[in-house]
């Protein structure tokens, strides 16, 4: 009965979330960050990038921004006309701008991101438990074919290759899965890993982790009892994320350190200036401030001054 009963719920558990990774639909940015006509046809006729950017910088000048491109752009989709919003990029098989893109998964033949990437991580678990469970139970039949003491009979090769399939995909699947584990420990996307995000003070790959519990959470959303469960609780709108604190370029930081008394990392500092829709993220709600790890001994010895990111001044 035991048996049945964790069969039937791993699988179960392992259709529904597959289905919900397969059919919810990318998230795509809302209306705001959107050129209005005027400034849409002022864009197209400008040739000079400079002129193109000046246009852009107005637009943007009031959205939630903390991200350029590498060199310190708008970030701008002529494809979908829209300026993206950070995290946002455009997925070419789709053919729209994604909100928090992680990657476009063939498996699955949609695009991974803010909308469904708990429904993706939750997938790749079941699927690891289903595989686990099927090889340990094939497991005893297994030895037994290899010590000549399975019946002779066609069956015992459904054994073998049920056996051999389960350990591949369960392997194959680990990795997988422990990688996402890893990017949401720290609070990144699979783009964001080969290619960090650009803030004002520079390239910053983990710019937008704020310690591995609040980062879970932002994921799998402040009700615990619905982790496991295939259904949105994700943290925020997509558009716009917490930022963290990140360290200043050589230069600032010789002045600072020279005009600014040593301040003990344990000093809670407050998040910059929340942009727009970023108060309805719970995870500044909840508590506006939090408290950088590491001890003072650390810094000192590194001799690291901390700043925290503000919205690009447009």
């Amino acid at each position: 009965v035991v048996y049945l009963v964790v069969f039937h719920l791993s699988f179960f558990m392992f259709v529904w979330s597959y289905w919900k990774t397969i059919f919810t639909s990318p998230a795509s940015p809302t209306k705001e960050f959107c050129l209005s006509k005027a400034d849409k046809e002022q864009y197209e006729k400008e040739e000079r990038p400079e002129s193109q950017q000046e246009i852009l910088r107005r637009a943007a000048k009031d959205l939630p921004i903390y991200t350029t491109t590498a060199s310190r752009a708008i970030r701008y989709c002529d494809r979908c006309q829209l300026i993206k919003p950070d995290r946002c990029h455009h997925c070419s098989a789709c053919d729209i701008c994604v909100l928090k893109m992680d990657h476009h998964c063939p498996w699955v033949n949609n695009c991974v991101g803010f909308s469904n990437y708990k429904f993706f991580l939750l997938f790749l678990m079941y699927s690891l438990l289903y595989c686990l469970f099927v090889a340990a139970t094939v497991l005893q039949y297994f030895i037994k074919f290899w010590t000549n003491e399975l019946p002779d009979t066609h069956a015992k090769f459904h054994v073998l290759f049920l056996f051999f399939v389960a350990a591949m995909f369960f392997i194959s699947i680990l990795s997988l899965f422990s990688y996402h584990c890893w990017l949401v420990g720290k609070n990144r996307s699979t783009i964001e890993t080969f290619r960090a995000p650009t803030f004002r003070n520079g390239p910053d790959k983990n710019g937008f982790s704020l310690g591995c519990s609040k980062n879970l959470r932002e994921v799998f959303g402040d009700e615990k009892k619905y982790w496991l469960i295939p259904i949105f609780t994700s943290l925020g709108d997509g558009c716009t994320f917490p930022t963290r604190l990140v360290i200043m370029d050589p230069e600032q930081l010789t002045v600072s350190s020279q005009n600014e008394p040593a301040k003990s990392s344990g000093a809670s500092q407050p998040f910059p200036t929340r942009p727009l829709s970023e108060s309805q993220n719970r995870l500044l709600t909840s508590d506006c401030q939090w408290v950088e790890s590491g001890s003072e001994e650390e810094n000192v010895k590194s001799g690291s001054q901390h700043h925290f990111i503000s919205p690009l001044p447009f």
